[in-house]
């Protein structure tokens, strides 16, 4: 099970995480990877990112095959809804698999975690 991990951090602890992972695959210690952590060091950007969570679980739960198809599930603009998965797919979150049917370019978005965890610091 592929696990999404959302924190905010500053630019000095995502440094203080890296050197850690460093230093363990250094060592062997390093096992695959089944977290993948987005950490955010600006409230407007995780605040958008919780803003739009109901469109990535449409996306787990719906699976569509194009943007337009989503669009028309969660009763949303294709301009705005294409932004946001644009902003998804910047970090990391949402991958983008073209297609070609019936003569026309689709393009399906995909999410690869089955579970979303926040880590938030008091």
């Amino acid at each position: 099970m592929k696990k999404l991990i959302v924190s905010c951090k500053t630019a000095d602890q995502v440094f203080v995480d890296f050197k850690q992972a460093a230093t363990a695959v250094r060592r062997g210690a390093f096992k695959g990877a089944t977290e993948y952590e987005v950490s955010f060091d600006n409230k407007a950007d995780f605040n958008r990112f919780v803003r739009n969570i109901p469109v990535l679980s449409a996306i787990i739960v719906f699976k569509p095959r194009s943007v337009y198809e989503l669009a028309k599930l969660i009763d949303s603009d294709v301009s705005n809804l294409n932004k946001v998965i644009q902003f998804f797919e910047e970090i990391g979150v949402v991958t983008i698999k073209t297609m070609k049917s019936a003569g026309r370019i689709l393009k399906q978005p995909h999410v690869e975690y089955d579970e979303v965890t926040f880590r938030l610091a008091a």
